[in-house]
């Protein structure tokens, strides 16, 4: 299971919002391109970029910040947050960034993440952002009728790489993981599925283990790496050794 760290974009800086709430910023690091270097440095294998701006705008707007990290990493990194169109997606595509990551499109426009996937084998990722098992679009200011297992279902065949989880209730609160959505979306088709949302110590990742054999092959990790009440590397190693045990049920202490 991979640990990806997030750098949330908003104003050029790095910043968490709780629960998804604009009115509810905390300013981490003025200097987005110094902490992707970091988490690198610190052993990341994949770094999670959301422009914040873009996703309540619909336009990009930190791409000087995005094009910066994408070209000094060696790691991939998939970027989410306003694309909603097949051309900006390309057009992130041929910048150099490994992933895009399409969530307000994936409601209104299925067909052009289908099309956009088949043409980008392994690099169309779909967001479901969900409060209450419901999506919501536009940087979660609209909240749709759609069940998110009910938008899993409809790209089962689509060719997309991954579905990102992630449960807006939980988000940059470190309260824990939401599991019962985690293991619904699972269950609810063969994508492989990454959680977000809601980590605030090992523990909380380590209980993910236990729906790796369901398809969740991943984590993103935001606020309680900034705030220190998870290390980068230790998480690594911990998820790392995890992994080698027969349950997959691994727990701390």
């Amino acid at each position: 299971m991979q640990v990806i760290p997030a750098i949330d974009l908003l104003d050029g800086q790095c910043v968490r919002l709780h629960q998804g709430d604009y009115d509810q910023v905390t300013r981490f690091h003025a200097d987005p391109l110094a902490q992707a270097l970091e988490w690198q440095r610190q052993g990341a294998e994949r770094l999670h970029l959301v422009d914040l701006d873009g996703a309540r705008l619909g336009s990009p707007v930190n791409e000087t910040h995005v094009l910066a990290i994408t070209r000094a990493l060696e790691i991939p990194v998939q970027l989410g947050g306003g694309v909603r169109s097949a051309e900006r997606a390309e057009q992130l595509l041929a910048c150099g960034l490994d992933r895009v990551i399409l969530g307000t499109v994936a409601i209104e426009q299925p067909e052009m993440v289908a099309e956009l996937a088949a043409r980008h084998p392994g690099r169309i990722v779909v967001g479901i952002d969900a409060k209450d098992g419901r999506v919501a679009t536009r940087g979660w200011i609209e909240q749709s009728a759609v069940e998110a297992t009910d938008l899993a279902r409809r790209f089962e065949d689509s060719g997309i790489a991954a579905i990102i989880s992630t449960d807006i209730a939980t988000d940059g609160t470190l309260a824990g993981p939401n599991l019962e959505a985690l293991r619904a979306m699972a269950q609810a088709s063969s994508i492989p599925v990454i959680a977000s949302g809601g980590i605030g110590c090992l523990a909380d990742l380590m209980s993910l283990l236990s729906l790796a054999p369901l398809g969740v092959e991943g984590v993103i990790v935001g606020r309680a790496l900034y705030d220190g009440t998870v290390d980068l590397a230790e998480a690594l190693a911990a998820i790392g050794e995890g992994r080698l045990q027969d349950s997959g049920t691994a727990t701390i202490g």
